[in-house]
């Protein structure tokens, strides 16, 4: 991820890579996969009041893609991924 110039980029997008306690790793489709600001999705999607599955998962999917590089052939796997973080948020209560 580091070229040894300028900084941290990115291997997928080419992006500066974020820094700080912001960006969680989260498993996706079997592989790691850092999420920029997630914590404060997680929250905002939660704080929408009750919804279905399907309108969770394009919430969580949407503010993600606002942040965060998503390949168009893994949204459904960050979708569901996603969830799955999103269900344990709620467990804990946070």
């Amino acid at each position: 991820m580091t070229d040894g110039k300028d900084g941290d980029y990115c291997t997928v997008c080419g992006g500066m890579v974020p820094k700080g306690s912001d960006v969680r790793i989260i498993p996706v489709d079997g592989k790691e996969v850092g999420i920029n600001q997630l914590p404060f999705i997680l929250k905002e999607v939660a704080d929408l009041g009750p919804m279905s599955e399907a309108q969770v998962k394009e919430a969580l999917l949407v503010r993600v893609k606002a942040l965060n590089y998503v390949p168009t052939k893994k949204e459904a796997a960050y979708a569901d991924a996603l969830y799955e973080v999103y269900l344990r948020y709620l467990e804990k209560g946070e």
